[in-house]
């Protein structure tokens, strides 16, 4: 079992010509209001891949009908709390270049408890799963917790703040990164090198996978000397938005049921590939026979090995 201690967003999307500049005003061309958050979208990932997810987390009961989207791609939703406080939010832009800048109100994914954390504990095993992002609070706890009860930790601190830095990485199995949040970990320019962001991190946490997402540079790979490149697709992209949470549900589906590491980055690269050809975060997740027709219909990509 996998489950996610995520965010549960409402995200307002406007598509503009630009990003909005200081001091501009800005119609947009189109709104729409979807479900979003981080780990909303890596839960439905993970559910439209096939993979077994339970879902931690806290929105607003005016905004039960977030439950119906996820339960209906098969998340368990069992655990959720329905509260008073304003479920988290965000206000999105996306350019004609498919760019996005996001604002970012955690609203109720701020609002857990020690006790509530402890309860959710009781339902775990030795060896399940715990994947986290960085939109919800107590991390630290949440961490040391689930490493006490023996479960496995894959983290993804995006966004990345001041807080990640105090987190207790080397608890985690597995780190998804992308260039910034990989050299910001590193204490490097984000123009550094793919390969001395990697040297630095192993360093550093020479017991963790490091799963790195560089969009059009594709994905590398990092476990102990074993290092991995997998080339991207080159597909038009219209929107960015959840091409991360996507990678990382299939990723973590893929992991679930033990496939070799090399599948793990090929469906999930796929997958995302194929959700940043579609506008908005929830809906542009694809469903697992769409990936699987088009690892069919797409030429194969070999993995580099470093």
């Amino acid at each position: 079992m996998l489950y996610n201690y995520g965010s549960i967003n409402i995200d307002y999307v406007y598509r503009v010509s630009h990003l909005v500049r200081p001091g501009e005003t800005l119609s947009s061309q189109s709104f729409t209001q979807v479900l979003g958050g981080k780990g909303a979208n890596q839960s439905l990932a993970m559910a439209r891949a096939g993979g077994d997810v339970t879902h931690w987390g806290r929105v607003s009961q005016n905004d039960r009908w977030v439950l119906e989207i996820l339960t209906q791609a098969g998340v368990n939703t069992s655990l959720i709390e329905l509260t008073a406080e304003a479920s988290g939010h965000a206000i999105i832009q996306v350019d004609d270049h498919a760019e996005n800048a996001i604002i970012l109100s955690p609203g109720a994914n701020h609002g857990f408890s020690e006790r509530h954390l402890d309860a959710l504990m009781t339902s775990v095993s030795p060896d399940d799963w715990l994947l986290l992002q960085n939109e919800c609070n107590a991390l630290e706890s949440v961490m040391t917790l689930a490493a006490r009860h023996g479960m496995q930790i894959a983290f993804n601190p995006a966004p990345l703040g001041e807080n990640v830095h105090a987190l207790p990485l080397e608890l985690c199995q597995i780190l998804f990164l992308n260039r910034g949040e990989a050299a910001a970990l590193a204490g490097l320019d984000e123009h550094a090198g793919v390969a001395e962001l990697m040297d630095v991190l192993y360093q550093r946490l020479p017991e963790v996978e490091l799963v790195l997402t560089l969009g059009r540079d594709g994905v590398r790979y990092q476990f102990g000397e074993q290092r991995l490149e997998l080339p991207a697709f080159p597909v038009e992209a219209v929107d960015t938005t959840a091409a991360g949470d996507t990678f990382i549900g299939y990723f973590m589906a893929a992991r679930q049921r033990n496939a070799p590491i090399e599948t793990c980055l090929n469906e999930a690269s796929t997958a995302a590939a194929l959700c940043v050809q579609k506008s908005g975060a929830a809906p542009s997740i694809p469903l697992a026979s769409e990936v699987a027709a088009t690892s069919r219909d797409w030429p194969a990509r070999d993995i580099l090995r470093h």
